[in-house]
């Protein structure tokens, strides 16, 4: 396995400011259309294996 070999020294990611309420609203709503996404794909790649099962 891979180690690192540069470790950061950090305590957090991003800005030093909370988010605010529209960046808050637009990272939710990535969050859920990648979840879609993902359930979508998960549900075609079920639907094929199960098809080439059946020929």
């Amino acid at each position: 396995m891979k180690t690192k070999t540069t470790e950061l020294d950090v305590d957090f990611i991003g800005g030093e400011r909370p988010l605010s309420k529209e960046e808050e609203a637009q990272i939710s709503n990535y969050i859920q259309t990648q979840k879609i996404l993902r359930e979508k794909k998960q549900i075609r790649s079920t639907t094929i294996r199960r098809n080439k099962a059946l020929a």
